[in-house]
């Protein structure tokens, strides 16, 4: 399977990245997030417990099944003032 996956705000200032295709196998979108967290330290921004996610430009949680040419986007919570 090959995701597209979009990084926003602090998180694309961290990894460097504002997107990237990934492929493998993924049940799930923390399936695809932990495959992530495996490739090092700077990757652990995405480890946060309150980690906003979405799938084809929905918000979803974690626990969302994968399919083959998704877009799926990672980025911190928003605060409002």
């Amino acid at each position: 399977m090959k995701v597209q996956v979009q990084y926003f705000a602090r998180y694309r200032e961290v990894l460097g990245l504002d997107s990237e295709s990934v492929e493998g196998e993924f049940a799930t979108l923390d399936a695809l997030r932990q495959t992530l967290l495996q490739r090092g330290e700077v990757w652990q921004v995405l480890a946060e417990q309150n980690l906003m996610c979405a799938r084809n430009q929905e918000l979803c949680k974690p626990t969302e099944p994968l399919a083959d040419g998704d877009e799926v986007a990672f980025f911190p919570p928003v605060t409002g003032g």
